[in-house]
């Protein structure tokens, strides 16, 4: 039986091995997810060991605010510099250096633009002299105000050399001219660790443009003298600073960097791997129907081998022994293409960070292992089905020319209901938050079932809605029997085009809700922002853009201006929860430009120490005016603050308002966008020039005019929208390899009838027709499956986000139209092998 087994497979190596691509393409998406991650956080690994080099212990305040990786920059709270001289007086230690190290200092490159990031940090620094790390390439250190020391990698990006006066942008100042004196790199050659830009500033500069404050750091770098451990002297420092300060290794603060990018890095493994878990639905369907296929050609074959001995175990064995071996060839070639998958996304994040010097292409164990437990799982599990039904093949059958009856509907329409019904039982639970702490795995499950369920019910609906899909071909012979054959085994047709429904489903699924949620988000801005010109940069990184808030002043001036408004925003701790909060430079703006309503107290003035909340915050947390909050801002100590306001909330407007003075203890103490309201009368192309003019110093914003502005924030989201759409199209390519599959075996089971069919007339290009048409039809029919389940799944998400403010619901028509005019070609181009 084995032999016999093995036979067979190699008889049929072609149609076994378009079904094994399937289980390759989902393989690979799993084993380069692992193998990227793996690559990137041993080459971060590397670096923070090389940042933290020479650093014994670290001295460091507590931060105000904790922040994870999603929510920004973790702020770094100064400290008087009399901290350096304590730790520098502790038993042991043989150097204590304040340090002066903070994001958010950007070079403006010979292009007059800033030089972006991508990700790694843009640190302003002060220059302490060389290190056995940092070593100067051309010129000297940093000893006038107006100087500065650049790294290699900067250099490079900005297009500089020594002795050019560049722009620099910091947290704390407007745009400031300095001169380059010194470019500096790295052990080893670098240019740069792990793609960070550096700018070293002379110590009292840093200070004042990185920290805000004169004679602060935001750490010190300690040494220790010869004999004692760093782990000693870590204790020690802790005992003389106290519990106001964090005291860490330099071994401890690698582990700990190095283990929050894994964290964030495991966020886009996470997505990685749920691409890949759409691939292998898809692939799935294919392996289904192509055992399926191939165990209903083999009717008499296997019929004989029941006849002469066979017990049904031997036939399920046989089987599920050909997709054993599919599955591990499919799985060791799909684990060598996610290698290659994963050092390819490697070079391109190290290219886009900047430059990255990555570690070694690895193969962890994780990958291999997932790699063989898919690739194994997914074809046996999907050849099961058609192993059942070989082993139910009677002997009987060797003798009959046709043994593949077509069976009832019955049991797998019932089965594709109960299936559904607990999709969407799983779906409400999880859109209407009543799913505990699961509604992630909920919603996701929900999805899983609802397209298993539908996949079921198709073969219910695949004949009348195939024949009238065939209709449109149905003026010519081949049309005709096309249309016959696309309908004759339901099932099959059912199989074929849910594989494609899958993944038309999901990108219509996205396309709605991004759709619905941008039309929703332009609308609210369009009726609520009553400003002609906004002031506004598009992040890139984990800073936002800001502007010098002496151009709201300048503007304020311009004939014309009636109203301006600059806007700051910050995480803060108020009455004990983390929360977003704003600052408004003008009390008018809340009601003058955002539209927003009192329902209590005064909203229109705001003095020290008081604050305005929405009213739905106001609710949640019991506050009516004049309550009093306790608030801790990223800089300086907790303060009080109390009611004086409650106003209608609004998704444009932070439920927690501060007064403008309040900002000089945010993160960022700048603003991020500006609001220009126009007198009646006065024309926008008067006064956006001058606006722009003001803004010369900050290249990272820019003034547009409303719908300019709403349009570039909308733009945002078809970004996320393409990127999606591009990773989807995997499950795609499957569906059409799987459409391939079934028309290529169709034609092989249908030999003597093609045969009669040309001895009757049919010409070869009719026959070819033929095929094409079954095709195309099988194709737009899974497009239109995938169309009315991805729309129905979408406007359930939509509506169960409405009180998100995602009120309308945007059917995207000519996505629709594209998708089903994408199906005929895909079925032209499927069926063009088949078909010769």
């Amino acid at each position: 039986m084995l032999r016999a087994t093995l036979k067979s497979l190699l008889a049929r190596k072609l149609r076994l091995t378009l079904s094994g691509l399937a289980v390759v393409l989902g393989v690979m998406f799993v084993s380069g997810a692992f193998v990227l991650t793996d690559t990137l956080g041993r080459t971060f690994d590397a670096i923070f060991a090389d940042a933290y080099e020479g650093v014994d212990v670290n001295v460091a305040a507590k931060p105000k605010i904790a922040m994870s990786e999603f929510e920004g920059e973790q702020p770094a709270p100064p400290f008087p510099a009399g901290t350096v001289e304590k730790v520098r007086s502790v038993p042991g230690v043989a150097e204590a250096t304040g340090v002066i190290a903070v994001d958010g200092a950007r070079l403006i490159g010979s292009n007059g633009k800033a030089v972006a990031s991508f990700g790694p940090p843009q640190l302003g620094e002060n220059w302490t002299g060389e290190t056995d790390l940092i070593r100067l390439r051309e010129g000297r250190g940093a000893d006038a105000a107006d100087e500065i020391v650049i790294n290699k990698g900067l250099a490079d990006a900005g297009k500089v050399k020594l002795g050019d006066r560049v722009g620099v942008l910091t947290p704390m100042g407007p745009k400031q001219e300095f001169e380059i004196v010194g470019i500096f790199g790295y052990s080893g050659g670098r240019d740069s660790i792990g793609g960070s830009n550096e700018i070293m500033f002379t110590t009292p500069v840093a200070q004042r443009l990185m920290l805000g404050e004169p004679n602060t750091f935001n750490s010190v770098s300690v040494k220790a003298a010869d004999g004692v451990s760093p782990e000693s002297l870590r204790d020690s420092v802790t005992t003389t600073v106290g519990d106001a300060y964090v005291v860490k290794t330099g071994k401890q603060l690698s582990e700990e960097a190095a283990a929050g990018f894994k964290e964030a890095l495991s966020f886009f493994n996470r997505i990685l791997l749920g691409f890949a878990a759409v691939a292998l639905l898809v692939g799935t369907f294919l392996i289904l129907n192509t055992f399926s296929i191939i165990v209903a050609q083999r009717t008499r074959e296997l019929a004989l081998m029941r006849a002469i001995g066979a017990s049904r175990r031997q036939m399920i064995g046989s089987v599920v022994l050909e997709a054993i071996a599919v599955g591990l060839i499919a799985s060791v070639l799909g684990l060598a293409a996610g290698i290659g998958i994963g050092a390819l996304l490697a070079w391109a994040f190290g290219n886009l960070a900047g430059g990255l010097t990555l570690a070694g292409i690895g193969v962890p164990v994780s990958a291999v292992i997932s790699a063989f437990a898919v690739g194994l799982i997914i074809t046996v599990v999907a050849a099961l089905l058609p192993a059942l039904r070989a082993s139910r093949i009677p002997p009987i059958a060797a003798m009959q020319d046709v043994a593949t009856p077509d069976r009832p509907l019955t049991r797998i329409t019932v089965a594709g209901g109960l299936v559904s019904a607990v999709g969407a039982v799983l779906l409400f639970l999880g859109l209407s938050g009543n799913a505990g702490g699961n509604t992630l795995t909920t919603i996701l499950g929900g999805v899983l079932f609802a397209f298993i369920g539908v996949a079921l019910l198709t073969p219910l609906i695949s004949r009348p809605v195939v024949s009238l899909l065939g209709a449109v071909f149905a003026w010519s012979v081949p049309g005709k029997l096309g249309r016959l054959n696309s309908g004759r085994n339901p099932r099959r047709t059912a199989i074929t085009a849910a594989a494609l429904m899958v993944g038309i489903a999901l990108v219509t699924g996205v396309t709605v809700i991004l759709d619905s949620a941008k039309s929703s988000i332009s609308g609210l801005a369009q009726d609520t922002i009553k400003a002609e010109l906004v002031i506004a940069g598009v992040q890139s990184g984990p800073r936002p853009p800001t502007f010098d808030p002496a151009v709201l002043e300048k503007a304020a001036a311009l004939p014309g201006v009636q109203l301006v408004d600059g806007e700051y925003g910050d995480l803060a701790v108020v009455g004990g929860e983390r929360t977003w909060v704003a600052a408004s430079s003008n009390d008018a703006a809340l009601r003058q430009i955002f539209g927003v309503q009192p329902t209590a107290g005064d909203i229109d003035r705001l003095g020290p120490n008081q604050m305005l909340v929405g009213a739905d915050t106001a609710a949640k947390r019991g506050l009516s005016v004049g309550s009093t909050v306790p608030v801790q801002l990223a800089r300086g100590e907790p303060s009080t603050y109390t009611v004086t306001g409650i106003y209608t909330s609004s998704q444009l407007v932070n439920d927690v308002v501060l007064p403008a003075a309040a900002a000089r203890d945010f993160a960022v103490p700048q603003p991020v966008q500006g609001f220009i309201q126009l007198a009646p009368g006065t024309q926008v192309a008067n006064v956006q020039p001058q606006v722009e003019a003001l803004l010369a110093d900050s290249p990272e914003v820019s003034v547009a005019d409303r719908d300019a502005f709403i349009q570039q924030q909308a733009g945002q989201v078809d970004g996320l929208l393409t990127m999606i759409q591009i990773l989807l199209a995997l499950a795609i390519v499957i569906a059409v390899l799987g459409i391939i599959n079934t028309l290529a075996l169709s034609v092989l089971e249908r030999t003597r009838e093609l045969g009669l069919l040309r001895a009757i007339g049919l010409r070869r290009a009719q026959t070819m027709r033929m095929i094409t048409v079954e095709a195309v039809v099988i194709s737009v029919f899974g497009a239109l499956l995938g169309v009315v389940v991805g729309t129905g799944l979408g406007a359930a998400v939509v509506e169960a986000l409405k009180d998100e403010g995602i009120t309308d619901l945007v059917l995207p028509w000519t996505q629709i139209l594209v998708a089903l005019g994408l199906a005929a070609v895909v079925g032209v181009v499927a069926a063009v092998l088949p078909a010769v």
